[in-house]
């Protein structure tokens, strides 16, 4: 739980700021105290405080003067007028002005106790969403690089549908970049100004991931201690990226269906249906088809998910692009971490753009990254990006030991592989099941078993 927040009382009155100040202190708040506007002002420039409950009318500046002042405030408390004169046109320019409320005097202190609350937890969710909106322009410069033909005809599809609220499926290899292009969807569609959130469907487990999408009502199941709104409803007015599609269970698919169809959902352990204006954009590696002729997937769900089909080429079939990538994750990098953008040497080059690069736009990513911090005089050489390791010459069951018995070898030997895949991967599970040839989800229960995750 958070601590109460610190609170600043800007009123002229002695016996009324006392009182607030006994009042608040009760509730658990942090409060300081101002006599008057000049007051209030250096409190607010030089303190950090959450919200201020502040007088209409004080000596030497007024509340309004103090709301106008805090519009050029880097982090600006949530604010409460107070005013013995309750006109419109107060009140208009209060809120105007950014007051959460204004209050009328003489103070209710149940309701000044309710407002405020409401005021801070508006103020802390509002920082979260800013600094979440901070982080994801952040993520989404220009990520999509390359000049091929391959690429200009994704961007001209990109563009096309990204001004439309319909489905799209977008559909490559892992490592090709799918999130990337789903948040390039997203920015430049009419939701660009709400959120964009993510659900990776293979890195949750099936029994959580229905309240993880749709939410839940208190007690709904064991140790749901209170409500919590889903991924759909958090989602509300922007749009909802569905990774790893073809990893979903039955279950989950009848219920995204009728989503799907329906544009409402129903909490967990609730009966009130919840209409809903999301987008939805969804991402798979798996082939779709196969999976809907296996029974593995539903088809009356993949049409409903493959309206727009948009394919990432893999960079093997863009090599021309390879350089031009390389340049662009190599500056990133070294942005990153705060190191000298190195160059890199012709024989580094041509090993790069000669690699088929199986793990795609990941694989050179992490490539990269440790040849950044390998290289030491500025340039990247050859042997910084050289792919292949030299195998070792000793007998791998050399370490087991038949004391310890069949079952612990194979788990010893379960876990050796999956660590190696995952260093090979660069940590992405799942290019690492992939290596390993094994289903996504099975990788996951692999890692809880082990824990690693």
């Amino acid at each position: 739980m958070r601590p109460k927040a610190s609170v600043l009382i800007a009123e002229d009155e002695s016996q009324a700021r006392e009182s607030l100040r006994a009042l608040l202190e009760d509730e658990g708040y942090q409060v300081l105290c101002a006599p008057d506007g000049m007051e209030a002002s250096r409190i607010l420039n030089q303190s950090s405080v959450e919200a201020a409950v502040i007088d209409i009318r004080m000596p030497f500046k007024d509340g309004l003067a103090l709301l106008r002042e805090l519009k050029d405030h880097p982090a600006p408390p949530a604010v409460l007028i107070m005013t013995a004169y309750g006109t419109s046109a107060v009140a208009i320019e209060a809120m105007a002005l950014g007051a959460f409320d204004y209050l009328t005097k003489p103070l209710n202190f149940d309701e000044l106790r309710i407002q405020l609350q409401r005021a801070i937890e508006d103020r802390r969710r509002t920082s979260e969403l800013e600094a979440y909106r901070i982080e994801e322009d952040a993520q989404q410069e220009s990520e999509i690089v390359g000049s091929s033909p391959a690429m200009q005809k994704l961007y001209k599809m990109i563009g096309q549908v990204s001004s439309t609220d319909s489905t799209v499926l977008i559909r490559g290899e892992s490592g090709t970049g799918k999130e990337v292009v789903a948040r390039a969807i997203h920015k430049h569609s009419l939701r660009a100004s709400r959120r964009l959130v993510k659900v990776n469907c293979a890195s949750i487990p099936e029994t959580l991931l229905e309240a993880e999408l749709f939410g839940h009502e208190r007690g709904a199941f064991t140790g749901a201690s209170q409500r919590r709104i889903g991924k759909f409803e958090y989602a509300a007015g922007g749009t909802l990226f569905l990774d790893e599609i073809g990893e979903l269970g039955h279950a989950t698919q009848v219920k995204l269906l009728r989503v799907l169809q329906d544009h409402c959902i129903e909490r967990l352990g609730s009966n009130i249906t919840i209409p809903l204006d999301v987008r939805i954009l969804a991402a798979t590696n798996c082939d779709l088809e196969s999976a809907v002729k296996e029974g593995r997937f539903r088809e009356d769900l993949y049409y409903r998910l493959n309206v727009v089909t948009l394919r990432i080429p893999p960079l093997r079939q863009r090599h021309e692009d390879i350089m031009e990538l390389a340049q662009f994750l190599l500056r990133r990098s070294a942005n990153r971490m705060k190191l000298q953008i190195p160059s890199i040497s012709e024989e580094a080059k041509e090993l790069l753009c000669n690699s088929d690069w199986p793990g795609n736009v990941r694989e050179l990513e992490h490539c990269l990254e440790r040849a950044l911090i390998l290289s030491r005089s500025g340039v990247i050489l050859r042997e910084h990006v050289e792919l292949s390791a030299v195998p070792s010459a000793s007998d791998p069951m050399d370490s087991f030991s038949l004391e310890d018995g069949l079952r612990s070898a194979v788990a010893k030997l379960e876990r050796r592989l999956i660590e190696k895949a995952l260093a090979s991967s660069g940590g992405n599970r799942t290019r690492a099941s992939e290596i390993l040839k094994i289903n996504r989800r099975l990788l996951y229960d692999k890692l809880r078993e082990y824990g690693m995750e």
